[in-house]
């Protein structure tokens, strides 16, 4: 079978599409249609990621696709249409072999293309908004990078979740017309974002800022939180790992709250099939969009890791399989 493999930590530059056997089948056994790109592949190019296997190995950790064959006890069959999650690689690549618990049946009006981009973002999101921020009915939810793969499933899953309002941060006019294809209610340019949402909010401030960026932005987004107002973060991306003066905690009974989504569900086997057990009736309802990803080629997934490292990519990225 095809698959793209990391031959040497040096960057998306690094990555190879090469003929491998197949895996073998001890688990459901996906034939592979599309596969997401998300950012922990790039950090896996670099040896970065928390967790570093020793090249060669495949890259990818979402996938959607129909299945070939499945234990009798695993509650799927062949035929079934599913979207999965292998955690760490092994994703992109034309056949996959997951646990049960981490796939999961599509409804009839969800495309592959479409659920290949879904997994890893939308259950952090989930995971970020309900488990770690508590939201509430009503609250406004700022989020930066918004027209990035977590900003966009973020501004998907707010208002589905009990969201008032959501207010996007984007570096161009380009980005902000992604947002608000999202749902974003609101959209700010980066420069002079802070004063642009105190004016928006009549100085209240916001309730959850997710900052899945980082960097010199991370002091301006504790600053821009109403009383009881949450930070959420969920990574880097910016590159600089921000530190907080947790005096100005006190002044608002403000909070900065770690987003781990895989350390939880490493520690709770059956929180997966929670979220999904939320998250599908949503898809199914219409009342939570899964939109068309942007699509590149398998051959192409060097240039979909580099848009994702030179943060030039919008919305989801998805490399097509079949």
């Amino acid at each position: 079978m095809r698959a793209v493999r990391v031959v040497e930590l040096d960057g998306p530059g690094s990555v190879r599409l090469d003929e491998i056997p197949e895996p073998e089948p001890n688990g459901v056994v996906i034939e592979v249609y599309a596969a997401g790109v998300a950012f922990p592949d790039v950090l896996l190019t670099r040896g970065l990621y928390q967790m570093k296997p020793d090249p060669p190995f495949v890259l990818g950790a979402e996938l959607a696709g129909v299945v070939r064959s499945a234990p009798a006890d695993s509650g799927f069959a062949k035929g079934d249409r599913v979207t999965g999650l292998s955690m760490l690689g092994n994703a992109m690549a034309e056949v996959a072999v997951l646990p049960p618990q981490t796939v999961f049946r599509l409804p009839d009006n969800v495309s592959l293309r479409a659920a290949a981009g879904l997994p890893f973002n939308d259950l952090t999101v989930h995971f970020a908004l309900r488990e770690r921020g508590r939201i509430t009915e009503g609250e406004t939810v700022l989020v930066h990078g918004a027209a990035g793969g977590i900003g966009t499933s973020t501004l998907r899953l707010a208002g589905a979740l009990g969201a008032g309002r959501t207010i996007a941060v984007v570096s161009t006019e380009e980005k902000a017309a992604v947002a608000r294809a999202a749902g974003a209610t609101d959209t700010v340019l980066t420069e002079g974002w802070l004063d642009q949402v105190k004016e928006l909010t009549g100085g209240r401030g916001v309730d959850i800022v997710v900052d899945p960026v980082g960097g010199d932005r991370f002091t301006d987004s504790v600053r821009s939180l109403s009383r009881a107002g949450r930070v959420l973060v969920l990574g880097f991306t910016g590159g600089e790992i921000p530190t907080v003066k947790v005096n100005r905690l006190l002044l608002k009974n403000a909070a900065v709250i770690g987003v781990g989504w895989g350390e939880w569900v490493l520690g709770n086997p059956g929180y997966l099939a929670e979220q999904w057990a939320e998250l599908e009736p949503l898809l199914a309802s219409g009342a939570l969009s899964a939109p068309e990803p942007v699509c590149l080629p398998l051959e192409h997934a060097a240039e979909a890791l580099a848009a994702l490292e030179n943060r030039t990519a919008t919305g989801k990225l998805v490399l097509t399989v079949r």
